[in-house]
C-alpha cells in the first residue's frame, strides 16, 4: 500500500494447500475450473447491449462466437451455427473483462501498523498465500480477469507462485502480471517501534548505489517478475505552496539504473510516488507509470503527457484509509480529487487500479474505483476503457485483451443494467467468462 513494508524468508507455496481452498465443484473438469476452453469447443453469446472496450458506441443485438479461449467473430444481428452451445445475455451489458493495474493479493487492509504487523509478523506466507488465492478468486467473481499484482507486502516472491497456480489451473483466479519485491533503499521503510537488539523483517527489498539497483532488478526477474515497482518517495507535507510535497528515497543515479536495467531487459516499471518531489523523481528516471500521485501539479501533468507516462490514481483505497490514518490523508484525498481533474483536461493517460489489498478485499469492491473517475469528472465509457483497452495497452497485451474483437481472448462479463446511466452497475456483474470458460452466471435470462 501507501507506507512501511516487511518481508519474511521465502517459503514454497503448495499448491495443494491453494487447491483445497476451491469447492470441488469449482475444480476441474467442471465448467468453473481455471484452465482454458478446450481447443474446438465453440459457444454463442447473444448479448443484448455490447460495450467492446474501444469504441464510443453501443452495439446492440450482437452475437459473439468463441471458439476455445478466444472470440473468433463479433456480429450484429447474427445467428449462431447449429450445434453451438448458446449463453443468452440478450438482456444485459456485455463488456471485455475487467483489468485491475494495482493490486496486492498477498495484503488483506493496511489502514494501520498494527493491521501490518499482524499480517506481516503472525502470519506465514503459506497462509497469506492461501488467502491471496481466495482473493484473486473475488477478483474473478467481481469480473476482473486480469490483475497487475504490486509487490508481496514481505511475502517474498509468493505471488510469482499464485499466478503459476492459476495459471495451471490449480485455482481459479484472472490472469496475473506480477512485481515481487518492491525497492527501496535501505532504512527508509523498517519496522518502527522495535527495540535495536531485534532484527526485524522488513517487507521491500533493500537496494543501495546503481550496481545495487541493477542487480535487484536482475534478481527479481530471475525469479519471475513482470514488472519492477520501487518506492519513489515518504514523509507527504503541505508547504506554504500549497503543493503536496515529499522525501525523495533514492538517488536520481540509482532510480535511473533500475529503470534502465529494467527496460533492458524487457520489464517496465511502476514508481510509487504521491508527492510532487517523488513524482517528479520518477518522471526523471523514466518509469512507465505512477502510482497514486495525489500531489500531481500541472507542470508534471503535461509532462507526463508529452512523454506518455500512465498515472494509475488508486483514488479508492486513498479515500478509505485516510480517515483512519488522519494527518495529511484527508487532505491528500482532496488533493487527488483536483489533480484528476485537471488531468483529465491536460491528457493525460489515465488506467484503472485500485490498490485492493490496501482495504481487505471483503470490504470494496474494486468497481468502487469507476464510481470514483465518475465522480470526478471522467465520462462513464472513458472510465470503462481505463480498465479494458487502456489498461491492456499498459500491460503490453493489447493483441490479446482489453476489447471484444475477433483473435482476442475470450475474457466477457456482463451486467443487468447500463453502465452509461449508472457506473455502479458495474459493482454488480452477473456474468464472467475468462478464456472462453464460465466462471459465474447470475443472469436472469435463460
Amino acid at each position: 500500500m501507501f507506507r512501511t513494508k516487511w518481508f519474511f524468508p521465502a517459503l514454497v507455496l503448495a499448491g495443494g494447500a491453494l487447491r483445497a481452498l476451491v469447492p470441488a465443484s469449482a475444480q476441474s473438469p467442471a465448467p468453473s475450473g481455471s484452465k482454458p476452453a478446450p481447443p474446438g469447443k465453440r459457444i454463442a453469446i447473444r448479448a443484448g447491449h455490447l460495450i467492446d472496450g474501444k469504441s464510443d458506441r453501443v452495439l446492440d443485438n450482437v452475437l459473439l462466437l468463441i471458439d476455445g479461449d478466444s472470440i473468433v467473430s463479433v456480429t450484429p444481428g447474427g445467428s449462431p451455427p447449429p450445434g453451438v452451445e448458446a449463453i443468452d445475455l440478450s438482456r444485459s451489458t456485455v463488456l471485455p473483462g475487467f483489468i485491475d493495474l494495482h493490486t496486492h493479493v498477498l495484503l488483506n487492509g493496511d489502514i494501520t501498523p498494527a493491521d501490518y504487523d499482524q499480517q506481516l509478523l503472525k502470519e506465514s506466507i503459506p497462509y497469506r498465500a492461501i488467502l491471496a488465492a481466495r482473493n484473486a478468486r473475488i477478483a474473478l467473481d467481481h469480473g476482473f480477469t486480469t490483475l497487475r499484482d504490486l509487490e508481496t507486502e514481505g511475502a517474498m516472491y509468493a505471488d510469482v507462485d499464485v499466478k503459476q497456480a492459476i495459471a495451471n489451473g490449480e485455482v481459479p483466479g484472472p490472469r496475473m502480471q506480477v512485481a515481487t519485491r518492491a525497492m527501496t533503499p535501505t532504512g527508509m521503510y523498517p519496522l518502527l517501534g522495535y527495540s535495536w537488539e531485534l532484527t526485524v523483517p522488513t517487507g521491500v527489498q533493500y537496494v543501495d548505489g546503481a550496481d545495487g539497483a541493477r542487480k535487484a532488478v536482475r534478481e527479481q526477474v530471475m525469479h519471475g517478475a513482470d514488472w519492477i515497482k520501487y518506492y519513489s518517495d515518504r514523509r507527504y507535507r503541505f508547504e506554504p505552496d500549497g503543493v503536496l510535497h515529499s522525501m525523495v528515497n533514492f538517488t536520481d543515479e540509482e532510480a535511473k539504473a533500475i529503470v534502465d536495467e529494467a527496460h533492458r531487459l524487457g520489464k517496465k516499471v511502476a514508481a510509487h510516488a504521491i508527492g510532487s518531489d517523488g513524482i517528479a523523481a520518477a518522471l526523471r528516471a523514466g518509469v512507465d507509470t505512477i502510482e497514486h500521485g495525489d500531489g500531481l501539479t500541472e507542470s508534471l501533468m503535461d509532462e507526463m503527457a508529452r512523454k506518455g507516462t500512465v498515472w494509475v490514481p488508486t483514488v479508492m483505497v486513498g479515500a478509505y484509509v485516510a480517515p483512519g490514518r488522519g494527518g495529511n490523508w484527508p487532505k491528500m484525498v482532496e488533493t487527488e480529487k483536483i489533480a484528476f481533474e485537471k488531468a483529465l483536461k491536460r491528457k493525460v493517460k489515465i488506467a484503472f487500479g485500485t490498490d485492493v489489498g490496501g482495504s481487505d478485499w471483503r470490504d470494496l469492491g474494486q468497481a468502487r474505483e469507476f464510481q470514483y473517475y465518475v465522480d470526478y469528472g471522467m465520462p462513464p465509457m472513458e472510465a470503462i476503457q481505463t480498465a479494458t483497452s487502456r489498461a491492456a495497452e499498459v500491460l503490453g497485451w493489447s493483441d490479446k485483451l482489453g476489447t471484444i474483437e475477433p483473435g482476442k481472448w475470450a475474457d466477457i462479463v456482463a451486467v443487468s443494467g447500463d453502465p452509461l446511466k449508472d457506473i455502479s452497475e458495474l459493482g454488480r456483474v452477473t456474468f464472467v467468462m475468462k478464456s472462453g470458460v464460465v466462471y459465474k452466471d447470475k443472469t436472469t435470462a435463460r
